[in-house]
């Protein structure tokens, strides 16, 4: 084996340019796969609409915020009304967001704008307004609405707790956990992109419970550094007020917000304040010290008496005053929140 090994080694180093190409053709033939993947899924959600074709819509929307928050359900819903289409999670820009991340603003943008685009001309939908939904477009957004002057964007926020009761149940960061998301991107316990690079180790170390904390800040906190045409909307409000919150939603998009009410009948309510029953002491703890400063900025705390204080839902986000101000450091789900298994899409 050591032979063949040997072998293989000086083959590529005698044959550069030879490995260099194979390489770039698994690359071309993989994005290949991922917008076939995704225009696939596309493709017969828009129906028969005549709308479909017409000429180019500008005024996108993104739906962001922590995977596990309701991003999916509510994506779904705007994607059901008529002259829009839900273009669930793009799977070719979800792959590029790690690179796309460390180049300028412009340079990212048109990266974004380049494949979204691409996947509504080929799903035959430019005429409609896209609803994009993949979670780590939380940290592009930026140079998504600097590319689409048009677009909105919907910050969906749901309480850290219960956020880190649904990422252990499906055990996404766990340590060894095996299998790849859509975009070919591992599962584990390993740093991704968007932990801090100086704690990429102290990530990898902590217990699963502080992991899922330290994801659900991370997004959250990326989300509100954009204060421009951001919509916040908290999960919780939602489940208790879906009619205020379609007629919140309805208000900024310019649509009435009837079918929108009717769309969000479907939400449940069965997760909101699950992780009083779910964390143990220890996991709750664990996840308090990761994420308790942006868990009571957002109202999520309790009283006394052990009740959940009401959170409020802004109209507009709003921005921590600085990065150094947030810390440093299993139960069946509701159906109406996608499963993101293997093969599917994921946050991660």
């Amino acid at each position: 084996m050591e032979l063949i090994r040997a072998r293989r080694l000086d083959g590529q180093a005698e044959h550069p340019e030879s490995a260099s190409v194979v390489q770039s053709a698994r690359g071309r033939f993989e994005t290949a796969t991922f917008y076939a993947a995704t225009v696939a899924r596309v493709l017969p959600r828009a129906g028969f609409s005549p709308k479909r074709l017409r000429p180019h819509h500008e005024r996108s929307v993104f739906i962001v915020g922590s995977p596990r928050s309701g991003t999916s359900f509510v994506a779904r819903s705007i994607g059901s009304l008529p002259g829009f289409v839900d273009l669930g999670e793009v799977t070719p820009l979800k792959a590029s967001i790690p690179a796309l991340t460390k180049v300028p603003t412009e340079e990212a943008g048109r990266g974004i704008r380049h494949r979204l685009e691409m996947v509504r001309w080929l799903a035959l939908v430019p005429g409609l307004r896209g609803v994009e939904q993949t979670p780590e477009f939380a940290f592009v957004l930026r140079a998504a609405m600097s590319a689409y002057p048009n677009a909105l964007a919907i910050h969906m926020i749901r309480d850290g707790r219960d956020v880190a009761c649904s990422l252990l149940e499906r055990g996404w960061l766990r340590k060894n956990h095996a299998g790849r998301d859509d975009a070919h991107q591992p599962y584990g316990a390993y740093a991704r992109f968007w932990v801090e690079p100086e704690l990429a180790e102290a990530f990898e170390n902590v217990s699963d419970a502080r992991r899922s904390a330290w994801a659900w800040r991370r997004y959250v906190t990326a989300v509100r550094r954009q204060r421009e045409r951001v919509v916040e909307v908290r999960y919780e409000r939602l489940v208790a007020d879906g009619e205020g919150v379609a007629r919140e939603i309805a208000d900024h998009l310019g649509v009435p917000h009837a079918s929108l009410a009717r769309a969000f009948e479907a939400v449940q309510g069965d997760s909101v304040g699950r992780f009083r029953n779910e964390l143990s002491p220890e996991e709750l703890a664990d996840v308090e010290r990761e994420a308790g400063p942006l868990l009571a900025e957002l109202g999520y705390a309790d009283d006394d008496q052990g009740d959940r204080v009401e959170v409020r839902a802004g109209a507009a986000a709003q921005t921590p005053k600085s990065a150094h101000d947030l810390p440093v450091s299993r139960v069946p789900l509701d159906d109406f929140i996608e499963d993101a298994g293997p093969g599917g899409p994921a946050p991660f």
